[in-house]
């Protein structure tokens, strides 16, 4: 397991950012018991288990029971921690690690957001040596 998010605990408030369940063919359907952008608290955050899914880092809800797994023999089988972002209260805290450090790179699993996908790679710079 390569995950690790330091940001996730237990009563941690999270926003929703994945509330579909993908299907058979590429298809996928809304879950429905979470909305994308909704706010909950994390009751529970480990390393789940799951035959057909493999290890992955899961959440569990304060007041959710997720639904899944109990045909598997994992009733309230935790959710997929990629589903959720820490809510962010102050939302200029980013940008105060960056001053205080500006080595600090943000990580998440989608990368720079841009209208027409991913950012290119930096391009390299050209280094001008100087001719005595």
């Amino acid at each position: 397991m390569t995950e690790s998010r330091h940001d996730l605990y237990s009563g941690v408030e999270v926003v929703c950012i994945d509330d579909q369940v993908p299907l058979a063919g590429g298809t996928s359907v809304k879950d429905a018991n979470i909305t994308e952008g909704a706010v909950y608290r994390l009751r529970w955050v480990g390393v789940a288990n799951l035959y057909f899914v493999g290890e992955y880092l899961g959440v569990k809800l304060e007041g959710v029971d997720s639904g899944f797994g109990e045909a598997w023999g994992v009733p309230d089988a935790p959710y997929s921690a990629k589903r959720f972002r820490p809510l962010v209260k102050d939302p200029i805290a980013l940008f105060r690690k960056i001053a205080v450090d500006p080595e600090f790179k943000p990580s998440g699993d989608e990368g720079p957001l841009h209208p027409d996908g991913p950012l290119p790679d930096e391009p390299k710079r050209k280094v001008r040596e100087e001719v005595d």
